[in-house]
């Protein structure tokens, strides 16, 4: 008799799929609330779109925290899947594109369009380089691409926050200190971006040569 085939425990990529449905409400929150929802801005007070805006930051952390408790929980389980490698990504992308775009729709950060921009160009850049070359050459994500994800929300969480200063009743004689603080780490975050970036497409050129 043949013994059933195991089943790996869903709870994993349901984190994961959520953490790339969050990516999406957070953006629409963040833009709705900077930008005004079409005919439902004229019902929305300024407290309404602070409130919107404070909502959106709470998505993005607690989506965030999920990147490593859902990589956690399928390594203690044993529930790691194809399907779950490739969501992982994706949602990490998805949350990382909405949360730039969300800062980037407030109007107010125009030191960090550059290191934004960068850290759009290469996400777009690595996944166009796994699409064409998929099936001839394999690009493992690597641990400085791991780290690398976690800085850079890192330093978006930052940014919100500093647009949220004021809705925490935190005292702005010390918020131009942080937002320094937080400039830094999103230039950070880009460079080490671009570095990641550039590993990926060395190997790629290298396996292809020995193809």
């Amino acid at each position: 008799m043949t013994a059933p085939a195991h089943r790996a425990n869903p709870i994993p990529n349901i984190l994961t799929g959520l953490r790339l449905f969050a990516g999406v409400v957070m953006f629409l929150i963040l833009a709705g609330a900077t930008s005004g929802f079409p005919f439902a801005d004229q019902w929305m007070s300024p407290d309404d779109q602070f409130a919107l805006y404070r909502t959106g930051f709470w998505i993005f952390v607690i989506a965030a925290s999920t990147d490593w408790f859902d990589g956690w929980l399928a390594r203690r389980w044993n529930a790691t899947s194809s399907w779950g490698a490739i969501l992982d990504p994706i949602a990490d992308k998805v949350l990382t594109t909405g949360a730039i775009l969300g800062v980037l729709t407030s109007g107010s950060v125009p030191q960090i369009i550059i290191p934004c921009g960068l850290i759009l160009f290469r996400e777009f850049a690595v996944s166009a380089l796994r699409e064409t070359m998929a099936g001839r050459i394999e690009l493992p994500v690597t641990l400085a691409a791991k780290w690398k994800t976690t800085l850079q929300m890192v330093a978006l969480g930052c940014q919100l926050f500093a647009r949220n200063w004021d809705g925490f009743g935190l005292s702005f004689e010390y918020l131009d200190e942080f937002q320094f603080f937080s400039d830094v780490l999103i230039w950070l975050a880009a460079i080490i971006t671009l570095w990641t970036g550039w590993q990926y497409f060395r190997e790629a050129r290298r396996q292809m040569r020995a193809i």
